[in-house]
């Protein structure tokens, strides 16, 4: 199947193509089609799937064949949930309407909001917006929403994980009544269904998550380690073994300082990614990962959401993330557009239960290796393929 054939137009294509895409990946096959009917939608799928190719193509294929009543008013909104994530969304319709005459912007907080204003009076198709910015500048009269087809919700399960519910509401509660609403999500969690039930009538539902949970292009591998061990572990397999870049995946703030600390001490030069920074200096460090000006990035999970490098080889989840689709869309980042890539996880044995959950949402066990001089003092078991935590056991019973 071509692009073509999904209905979308010749310079829609185009652009597709000059991005280096021949093919559409399984979500792009099965959304655009839904998108292009007018339907309203749910897809649960994964970083790294194709996910905002799915929904930024037939918005603007849709786009460029109607006209609004007030020409410099919005007319495809989307919510995403951190300045990272918008501005990578809005890179994308930069890219994909490079032959159209349609006008995009990222709107986040953090900033002044001048510039954000000036763009929003001379005239924007499209706003990729997080939501408490849009909520602020809405409450200015900075922001009209009489003229909106579309409303994307981008990782709505991260967008609730960060409180976004009444914004989200809020902003819903304003819109148009008759336009089509479109929901992505790495899982269709319960707080998510509930948002959608409230929020889109008749949708069609999709879901690639558990097909992409653990893709063969990416080599899946943990080592057993003491947690006392583990900053040493790391650098000892940074300089053992050269690796070009790394994104490092850390639970805490005061972690990855502290872990970014250690590396100096050994002479390894790292920068901490976490929401204590600013957006600016999160920005920088982002643009200068991408351009490997900085070789290893010591994110947490939350803070790293946004981060979307096409040639990313190399994934290490120092901690071992909670719950188990965390660890699905951690490895995600690499391995992008069928590249090989590369996760590693990091394992004490206090974390068991843990990487119980991964290797049953993953239908497997992950490879183990061990890195010598590194054997743990307490041994880590096999995992249960079939764990199951207390507190779902009784809701089972």
């Amino acid at each position: 199947m071509s692009f073509s054939t999904l209905g979308l137009s010749d310079s829609i294509v185009k652009a597709v193509t000059q991005q280096g895409y021949e093919k559409p990946t399984t979500i792009q096959e099965k959304a655009i089609p839904i998108v292009l009917s007018g339907k309203n939608l749910i897809a649960a799928a994964q970083t790294g799937t194709g996910k905002t190719a799915s929904f930024v193509l037939p918005i603007l294929e849709k786009l460029r064949h109607s006209e609004t009543q007030r020409k410099k008013r919005i007319r495809a909104l989307i919510l995403a949930p951190t300045r990272e994530l918008a501005i990578q969304v809005n890179q994308n319709i930069e890219r994909y309407s490079e032959h159209l005459n349609l006008t995009s912007m990222a709107m986040f907080g953090g900033v002044d909001d001048k510039a954000q204003k000036q763009k929003l009076i001379e005239g924007v198709d499209i706003l990729v917006a997080t939501p408490g910015r849009l909520i602020d500048l809405y409450g200015q009269r900075a922001v009209y929403f009489e003229e909106v087809e579309v409303l994307v919700l981008d990782e709505a399960d991260r967008m609730l994980d960060m409180g976004f519910i009444e914004d989200i509401n809020k902003i819903i509660a304003r819109l148009p009544q008759d336009i089509q609403n479109l929901l992505f999500s790495a899982t269709l969690s319960n707080p998510v269904r509930d948002l959608a039930k409230s929020a889109i009538d008749n949708p069609v539902e999709i879901s690639i998550a558990k097909h992409s949970a653990s893709k063969s292009n990416i080599e899946q591998w943990l080592v057993t380690v003491d947690k006392d061990k583990k900053s040493a572990l790391l650098s000892h397999m940074i300089n053992e073994n050269q690796w070009d870049q790394a994104l490092i995946f850390i639970e805490t703030k005061h972690g990855a300082a502290k872990l970014v600390s250690q590396l100096e001490k050994r002479g390894i030069a790292a920068e901490a990614f976490h929401s204590g920074r600013s957006q600016d200096i999160r920005a920088k460090l982002l643009e200068r990962f991408k351009s490997g000006d900085i070789k290893y990035l010591v994110a947490t999970g939350v803070a790293a959401r946004g981060i979307d490098i096409q040639e990313l080889s190399r994934v290490v989840n120092y901690d071992l993330p909670y719950p188990a689709d965390e660890y699905v869309h951690r490895i995600g980042r690499t391995g992008r557009a069928g590249a090989q890539g590369e996760a590693i996880s990091f394992v004490s044995k206090d974390n068991f239960k843990n990487l119980c959950m991964i290797e049953s949402r993953l239908g497997h066990l992950i490879e183990r290796r061990e890195i010598e001089g590194f054997k743990p003092r307490k041994e880590v078991p096999i995992s249960i393929l079939n764990y199951v935590p207390k507190h779902k056991r009784a809701q089972e019973d």
